[in-house]
């Protein structure tokens, strides 16, 4: 097992001495280049299944899937909620030295896994349908949309433990090992697209039991993992007895998390029904190739934050309140850096992602050309807001993760309802930019107050 990321001289030396720059640097790119490569291998499930889908069945497929992904979305929600709440816990008492409290985390977030496990297997069966009509699902959309959801109503468990999993590996401080298994998972789904997808036509069917056989590999290996003598995590018999305080708190930590994954949800829900109402089921194919382009780079904002919450949460715990501003810090440069570079790129080059999903459809590539420059321009503040909702995670505050992440939802409604009145569908394109803009205005001083107050305690420490 690998070293804490920033190994302790002494309590009181942590709760008063910063680490240097290069050791930030240091313990900042180990925990996020495995969580960055992790959230894009990750996300390699749905986007690989689009390429599939967009190659083999077509722009009804594309608009199938894209309004089948909104409900399966939530659920992969629920897991990311246990990982990132169970695993805030895990290094905040692992830096308070509380090993009993470390391993009592690890056992309630299983038991979270199983309980919502159940809770959304019943939900997907009994409204899945719903959920696709609403949104503007009708003849071969909603059929092919119905077949995705199913197949992942059957198997909820395997998709909650699979996003679970390497979220609590990694604050076993074993970041590789997280890498690992989602390498491992998105490779098989890779395989099992193109036999049944490619080979065998089983279409947005197959699409779903390529993902959920590759999660259960997931599943299986992670697991076998905290059974083996690498893991200072471990499995017994109190597993099954809940303490309802830690479920709370792991819950309030991750529900953030969750609330990001409704968000993305509910506004894709929405947008889908919104392209069908003002335009064609061309258009949703057009908003899921759009949405998949997006979603890389969200992936490697959320594996900048996912990365920076150990070692934020570990300093917190130590009280090492310094080395958490220039975490921070580091991890805002990172995330403007990459998005401004993916936003250059994409305007200059879109056909280079848009070709991937479609090659033969020039009314599809058009309207995917227009979705990326007016969707896509201020992306980059997307991945701020997230860093921010994961930050107060990481130090404990999970109301105000939780408003962010309500917020981020919320303040696009006024948008969504007035722009496409106003604009028709390129409306409906510029609605999320527009919100991210007025978002960004609340969150950026709410995070810098949060900053300044924590300088001023460590200076009360320093000079006490």
């Amino acid at each position: 097992m690998s070293a804490s990321p920033l190994q302790p001289r002494s309590l009181d030396q942590n709760k008063t001495d910063s680490a240097s720059d290069a050791e930030i640097k240091r313990s900042f790119w180990r925990y996020a280049i495995p969580s960055i490569a992790a959230m894009l291998v990750s996300g390699l499930y749905q986007i690989i299944d689009g390429i599939f889908v967009g190659h083999y069945v077509g722009v009804e497929g594309l608009a199938g899937i894209n309004m089948a992904w909104p409900i399966t979305f939530v659920v992969s929600g629920l897991g990311l909620m246990v990982g990132m709440g169970g695993g805030s816990l895990i290094s905040m008492k692992r830096g308070e030295e509380d090993k009993g409290a470390v391993q009592k985390a690890f056992n309630v977030s299983f038991f979270l896994i199983i309980v919502l496990a159940i809770l959304s297997t019943a939900g997907m069966s009994l409204w899945g349908a719903d959920l696709l009509r609403v949104q503007g699902g009708d003849g071969i959309t909603f059929e092919l949309g119905f077949d995705y959801v199913n197949v992942f109503a059957s198997a909820t468990i395997v998709t909650i433990m699979a996003a679970a999993i390497p979220m609590l590996v990694r604050n076993d401080e074993s970041p590789n090992v997280a890498t690992a298994l989602m390498i491992l998972g998105a490779l098989l789904n890779i395989v099992l697209d193109y036999v049944f997808i490619g080979l065998w036509q089983w279409q947005l069917e197959g699409a779903a039991l390529a993902t959920i056989i590759a999660q259960l590999t997931v599943c299986i290996v992670g697991i076998g993992y905290f059974l083996s003598k690498y893991s200072s995590l471990k499995f017994d018999r109190s597993v099954m007895m809940i303490d309802p305080r830690m479920a709370t708190k792991i819950i309030s930590l991750g529900a953030s998390s969750l609330v990001m994954y409704v968000y993305t949800s509910f506004v894709f829900a929405l947008h889908n029904r919104l392209f069908m109402q003002y335009g064609t089921s061309v258009t949703v194919g057009a908003f899921a190739i759009v949405g998949y382009i997006m979603t890389v780079y969200y992936l490697v904002a959320e594996g900048i934050a996912e990365g920076m919450q150990p070692p934020v949460s570990y300093y917190f715990g130590a009280q090492q309140f310094e080395n958490i501003k220039k975490m921070l810090l580091m991890s805002i440069k990172v995330t403007v850096m990459a998005g401004v570079g993916s936003i250059v790129i994409l305007n200059l080059m879109p056909d280079l992602m848009i070709r991937l999903f479609t090659s033969d459809n020039p009314e599809l590539i058009a309207e995917a050309k227009n979705g990326i420059h007016l969707h896509l321009f201020a992306m980059f503040l997307d991945g701020i807001i997230v860093l921010a909702s994961v930050y107060f995670m990481a130090i404990g505050k999970g109301a105000k993760a939780l408003a962010i992440s309500v917020g981020n939802m919320l303040i696009q409604l006024p948008f969504l309802y007035f722009l496409p009145q106003w604009l028709g569908v390129n409306g409906i394109w510029l609605a999320l930019p527009l919100s991210n803009i007025a978002l960004f205005v609340i969150v950026a001083p709410l995070v810098w107050h949060d900053i300044k107050q924590r300088e001023n305690v460590a200076l009360v420490n320093s000079l006490s």
